[in-house]
Protein backbone atom coordinates (compact mmCIF):
# COMPACT_ATOMS: atom_id res chain seq x y z
CA UNK A 1 0.00 0.00 0.00
CA UNK A 2 1.14 3.34 -1.02
CA UNK A 3 2.47 5.63 2.43
CA UNK A 4 0.50 9.09 3.19
CA UNK A 5 2.36 12.11 2.18
CA UNK A 6 3.31 15.56 2.97
CA UNK A 7 2.36 17.38 -0.84
CA UNK A 8 2.79 20.96 -1.43
CA UNK A 9 -0.07 23.01 -2.01
CA UNK A 10 -0.49 25.90 -3.57
CA UNK A 11 3.28 26.51 -5.07
CA UNK A 12 4.15 25.45 -1.63
CA UNK A 13 2.42 27.97 0.13
CA UNK A 14 0.22 25.44 2.33
CA UNK A 15 1.19 21.80 2.42
CA UNK A 16 -1.01 18.84 4.35
CA UNK A 17 -0.83 14.95 4.26
CA UNK A 18 -2.58 13.59 1.55
CA UNK A 19 -3.82 9.93 1.55
CA UNK A 20 -2.16 7.36 -0.77
CA UNK A 21 -3.95 7.13 -4.59
CA UNK A 22 -4.16 11.03 -4.30
CA UNK A 23 -3.95 12.22 -8.25
CA UNK A 24 -3.36 15.85 -8.53
CA UNK A 25 -6.40 16.74 -10.78
CA UNK A 26 -4.82 19.96 -12.11
CA UNK A 27 -2.38 17.04 -14.24
CA UNK A 28 -5.50 16.15 -15.88
CA UNK A 29 -7.54 18.87 -16.38
CA UNK A 30 -7.70 22.88 -15.56
CA UNK A 31 -8.43 23.80 -11.90
CA UNK A 32 -9.01 27.26 -10.32
CA UNK A 33 -6.06 29.13 -8.23
CA UNK A 34 -8.36 28.79 -5.65
CA UNK A 35 -8.57 25.56 -5.19
CA UNK A 36 -6.72 22.20 -5.21
CA UNK A 37 -8.33 18.89 -6.14
CA UNK A 38 -7.12 15.13 -5.90
CA UNK A 39 -9.11 12.60 -6.79
CA UNK A 40 -8.85 8.86 -5.51
CA UNK A 41 -7.30 6.67 -8.45
CA UNK A 42 -9.95 3.93 -8.65
CA UNK A 43 -13.20 5.64 -7.11
CA UNK A 44 -14.63 8.88 -7.84
CA UNK A 45 -13.66 10.07 -4.12
CA UNK A 46 -12.37 13.86 -4.33
CA UNK A 47 -10.88 15.78 -1.64
CA UNK A 48 -11.03 19.51 -2.50
CA UNK A 49 -8.60 22.81 -0.72
CA UNK A 50 -10.19 25.57 -1.42
CA UNK A 51 -8.69 29.37 -0.61
CA UNK A 52 -11.86 31.95 -0.69
CA UNK A 53 -12.84 35.05 0.47
CA UNK A 54 -13.71 35.65 3.96
CA UNK A 55 -17.80 35.89 4.63
CA UNK A 56 -17.69 38.02 7.40
CA UNK A 57 -21.29 38.32 7.63
CA UNK A 58 -21.84 34.60 8.69
CA UNK A 59 -20.45 33.92 11.82
CA UNK A 60 -19.92 30.20 13.60
CA UNK A 61 -22.04 27.14 12.23
CA UNK A 62 -23.74 29.52 10.30
CA UNK A 63 -20.63 30.34 8.37
CA UNK A 64 -19.99 26.29 7.70
CA UNK A 65 -23.86 26.27 6.42
CA UNK A 66 -23.54 29.38 4.61
CA UNK A 67 -20.14 27.27 2.36
CA UNK A 68 -21.94 23.90 2.36
CA UNK A 69 -25.12 25.74 0.66
CA UNK A 70 -23.13 27.86 -1.56
CA UNK A 71 -21.12 24.80 -3.04
CA UNK A 72 -24.74 23.05 -3.58
CA UNK A 73 -25.50 26.27 -5.52
CA UNK A 74 -22.23 25.50 -8.01
CA UNK A 75 -22.93 22.33 -8.34
CA UNK A 76 -26.47 23.19 -9.33
CA UNK A 77 -27.55 20.54 -6.58
CA UNK A 78 -31.31 19.88 -6.53
CA UNK A 79 -31.27 18.65 -3.43
CA UNK A 80 -28.76 19.98 -0.17
CA UNK A 81 -29.26 18.07 3.10
CA UNK A 82 -27.04 19.28 6.39
CA UNK A 83 -26.62 16.18 8.39
CA UNK A 84 -24.46 17.50 11.51
CA UNK A 85 -21.97 20.66 12.13
CA UNK A 86 -19.59 20.56 15.07
CA UNK A 87 -16.65 22.25 16.04
CA UNK A 88 -13.37 21.33 15.53
CA UNK A 89 -10.84 21.98 18.18
CA UNK A 90 -8.52 24.40 17.36
CA UNK A 91 -5.66 22.36 19.12
CA UNK A 92 -5.76 19.37 16.92
CA UNK A 93 -5.07 21.62 14.18
CA UNK A 94 -1.44 22.54 12.76
CA UNK A 95 -3.27 26.14 11.69
CA UNK A 96 -4.30 26.63 15.39
CA UNK A 97 -1.42 29.84 15.37
CA UNK A 98 -3.79 31.90 12.77
CA UNK A 99 -7.31 29.61 12.89
CA UNK A 100 -9.88 31.42 14.62
CA UNK A 101 -12.48 29.11 14.13
CA UNK A 102 -13.06 25.68 12.67
CA UNK A 103 -16.10 23.33 12.10
CA UNK A 104 -16.89 20.12 10.30
CA UNK A 105 -19.80 19.75 8.60
CA UNK A 106 -21.45 16.53 6.79
CA UNK A 107 -24.64 16.54 4.02
CA UNK A 108 -25.51 15.24 1.29
CA UNK A 109 -26.12 17.07 -1.84
CA UNK A 110 -28.47 15.50 -5.16
CA UNK A 111 -26.31 16.55 -8.25
CA UNK A 112 -25.88 15.58 -11.62
CA UNK A 113 -22.27 14.69 -13.20
CA UNK A 114 -21.72 16.76 -16.06
CA UNK A 115 -23.14 15.66 -19.17
CA UNK A 116 -25.66 13.25 -17.23
CA UNK A 117 -29.44 13.67 -16.37
CA UNK A 118 -29.53 11.45 -13.35
CA UNK A 119 -29.00 13.10 -9.95
CA UNK A 120 -27.26 11.12 -7.68
CA UNK A 121 -26.67 12.09 -3.78
CA UNK A 122 -23.32 12.71 -2.49
CA UNK A 123 -21.94 12.34 0.97
CA UNK A 124 -20.22 15.60 1.72
CA UNK A 125 -17.85 16.27 4.45
CA UNK A 126 -16.65 20.16 5.17
CA UNK A 127 -13.87 21.35 7.44
CA UNK A 128 -14.45 25.33 7.33
CA UNK A 129 -10.84 26.96 8.77
CA UNK A 130 -11.42 30.48 9.30
CA UNK A 131 -8.48 33.20 8.90
CA UNK A 132 -9.65 36.25 9.86
CA UNK A 133 -6.81 38.27 10.08
CA UNK A 134 -5.79 36.97 6.42
CA UNK A 135 -9.53 37.27 5.09
CA UNK A 136 -9.96 34.15 4.16
CA UNK A 137 -12.06 31.33 5.07
CA UNK A 138 -10.36 27.92 3.97
CA UNK A 139 -12.74 25.25 2.91
CA UNK A 140 -11.85 21.62 2.65
CA UNK A 141 -13.95 19.06 1.12
CA UNK A 142 -14.38 15.38 1.16
CA UNK A 143 -16.72 14.09 -1.97
CA UNK A 144 -18.25 10.16 -0.96
CA UNK A 145 -19.77 9.49 -4.46
CA UNK A 146 -22.73 6.46 -3.61
CA UNK A 147 -21.05 3.06 -3.42
CA UNK A 148 -22.60 1.96 -7.07
CA UNK A 149 -20.77 5.16 -8.27
CA UNK A 150 -17.40 4.06 -7.24
CA UNK A 151 -15.42 2.45 -10.03
CA UNK A 152 -14.95 -1.53 -9.80
CA UNK A 153 -13.02 -2.53 -7.03
CA UNK A 154 -11.71 -5.56 -8.67
CA UNK A 155 -8.12 -7.54 -7.53
CA UNK A 156 -6.21 -5.42 -9.19
CA UNK A 157 -7.10 -2.66 -7.31
CA UNK A 158 -7.75 -4.14 -3.68
CA UNK A 159 -4.49 -2.78 -2.59
CA UNK A 160 -5.85 0.72 -2.72
CA UNK A 161 -8.78 0.80 -0.60
CA UNK A 162 -11.44 4.06 -0.75
CA UNK A 163 -10.26 6.92 1.40
CA UNK A 164 -11.78 6.99 4.94
CA UNK A 165 -12.83 9.70 7.52
CA UNK A 166 -10.19 9.39 8.94
CA UNK A 167 -7.98 10.38 5.59
CA UNK A 168 -10.13 13.50 5.26
CA UNK A 169 -9.24 14.41 9.22
CA UNK A 170 -5.48 13.55 8.75
CA UNK A 171 -5.73 16.15 5.60
CA UNK A 172 -7.22 18.93 7.86
CA UNK A 173 -5.13 18.47 10.92
CA UNK A 174 -1.83 18.28 8.65
CA UNK A 175 -2.58 21.60 6.44
CA UNK A 176 0.10 24.16 7.75
CA UNK A 177 0.66 27.88 5.86
CA UNK A 178 4.60 27.89 4.47
CA UNK A 179 3.77 31.42 3.40
CA UNK A 180 1.40 34.03 4.40
CA UNK A 181 1.99 36.03 1.26
CA UNK A 182 -0.18 33.81 -0.87
CA UNK A 183 -2.70 35.84 0.82
CA UNK A 184 -1.38 39.01 -0.35
CA UNK A 185 -0.33 42.73 1.22
CA UNK A 186 -1.32 42.28 4.97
Amino acid sequence: MEPTRDYPLFGGAFSATLPPGAIDVSDLRPVPDNQEVFCHRVTDQSLIVELLELQAHVQGEEAARYHFEDVGGVQEARVVQVEAVQPLLLENLALRGCCQEAWILSGKQQVAKENQQVAKYVTLYQALLRLPQYQTDLLLTFNQPPPENRSSLGPENLSLPPWSLGDFEQLVTSLTLHDPNIFGPQ
